[in-house]
């Protein structure tokens, strides 16, 4: 009780000196993020930006929702990050604790002898010790400001790998769905080759095609069965890659994988704000890259305070019992006062500090910059992909029917007799280039409007927290 009344009366003109003192350092502000005023692409208008929370959601395909709820719940990136966070809270409240008195209890007992004269004594003694250092310039203000932002930093990047995952579940799912779409077709390609391939070794028996008919026909079975096997192995790849991804056993994904197998996913649209400042100030990366940022800048008030005077006050009240051969006292133990440090030479060691801390802050502005540049080229390249993404699949979607149209009529004349082999298997080669050219549109378009998503932000902002059920994990 003593001590805290010493610290009590002490502490008036702690907080004189402290307010007093000036934070050494620039004050940080954060830097114009250098967007363009304007996009250059055409920029979507359908649908509402409120829709992007949670966009994964908006597809009328409940199965993404479901496997990207199973990866968040099961991901070792985002468990990473919540440690990360965790870590940063914690060094947020070491980083305030500097800020604060210190109070440590210390008992000790020794005894000691003296020979070869008859000595002999014994010390007993238990003390409570305080310590607080005045931060004159600011250093320790600085370490909590550069504590803080890391904290909010780390925050943010949970909510960049969580909207990250989302997407790169998302397009997995879309590239399984275009194989399985693509791998469907080409099992009905091989069954009509075969189909074509038994046709012509009866005709080429009975004499009305040429032996070479009969080797076209064969070779374009065999090409459609690699073909097949090629598509079933990539589509086999799709499903381990979500396995990974959503840490669900195999057997129970590819039962959720059966309900609508070999169906595109057909996402929401969103409108998107037409000012490209505000699209940067959405993205989470960029906000943690603008964090790392703030840090820095405090980090250089932390070195540059390393190169003043630190005065702090020490103090210290206890009992101590001694006896000496067999005389025992016992009193009140107490000491009180200031300690100031003078750094005189250190062979330039806290001016290298600080010119380091100055160096990592003009690398975190160059990152900083680099993060919005990246922000608002992916937006652009989404604008790119999408632009005329409707008048593109109408247009595939019709030259695929076409060309099945071709094929048919060369099928049906081949069958008469009117058709060659050559021109039959011709326009089989460009009906089933044209019907995968039709899936690979859709699935662009897919893929374009997740990568809108992701740039616009994915609906992150600052006052999100992280979701309890991956905090549980």
């Amino acid at each position: 009780m003593k001590l805290m009344q010493i610290v009590g009366r002490t502490a008036g003109v702690g907080v004189a000196l402290l307010l007093c003192g000036c934070a050494v350092g620039p004050d940080y502000v954060r830097p114009d993020a250098s967007a363009p005023t304007r996009w250059q692409a055409p920029v979507p208008h359908d649908g509402k930006p409120a829709d992007l929370v949670d966009w994964w959601k908006q597809f009328d395909d409940p199965t993404i929702a479901e496997l990207i709820e199973a990866a968040e719940h099961d991901s070792p990136t985002l468990a990473q990050a919540l440690a990360r966070i965790e870590q940063s809270r914690a060094g947020v409240t070491a980083a305030r604790s500097a800020l604060f008195p210190s109070v440590d209890g210390n008992a000790s007992r020794t005894k000691s002898g003296n020979h070869p004269v008859t000595f002999e004594q014994t010390i007993t003694r238990g003390s409570l010790d305080a310590a607080w250092e005045i931060d004159l310039f600011g250093g320790n203000r600085r370490g909590s400001e550069a504590a803080q932002a890391r904290f909010e930093g780390s925050q943010a990047a949970w909510h960049d790998a969580r909207i990250s995952l989302a997407s790169e579940v998302a397009l997995e799912y879309v590239n399984l769905r275009s194989c399985e779409a693509r791998f469907a077709d080409a099992v009905n390609d091989v069954a009509s080759r075969r189909a074509s391939a038994q046709l012509t070794r009866q005709k080429v028996g009975a004499g009305f095609a040429a032996p070479s008919d009969g080797s076209l026909a064969q070779a374009s079975a065999s090409e459609g069965a690699t073909r097949m096997l090629a598509l079933q192995v990539e589509c086999g790849l799709s499903v381990k890659s979500l396995v990974a991804l959503t840490g669900l056993a195999e057997p129970e994904l590819r039962q959720k994988l059966a309900v609508r197998e070999g169906r595109l996913p057909q996402p929401a649209s969103l409108a998107v704000d037409e000012l490209p400042v505000r699209i940067v100030s959405a993205r989470p990366d960029v906000a943690a890259a603008e964090r790392a940022l703030a840090a820095a800048s405090a980090d250089i008030g932390v070195a540059e305070a390393d190169r003043y005077p630190r005065l702090s006050l020490l103090g210290s009240i206890g009992r101590q019992h001694q006896t000496v051969d067999g005389v025992e006292a016992s009193g009140r133990v107490w000491s009180f006062g200031p300690t100031l440090s003078l750094p005189i030479f250190d062979a330039g060691r806290r001016a290298a500090n600080a010119d380091a801390a100055r160096a990592r802050y003009d690398e975190a502005l160059a990152g900083y910059r680099a993060a919005v540049r990246r922000a608002v080229r992916e937006v652009e390249q989404s604008f790119v992909r999408l632009a005329d993404a409707a008048e593109r699949e109408a247009e595939a979607r019709s030259a695929a029917d076409r060309y099945d149209e071709v094929f048919k009529a060369a099928e049906e004349r081949w069958r008469v007799g009117l058709g060659s082999q050559l021109d039959l298997e011709d326009t089989r080669r460009l009906a089933i280039a044209a019907r995968s050219q039709h899936v690979g549109v859709r699935a662009e378009n897919i893929a374009a409007w997740i990568g809108l998503y992701r740039a616009a932000g994915g609906g992150w902002s600052a006052e999100t927290e992280p979701t309890k059920a991956t905090k549980a994990n």
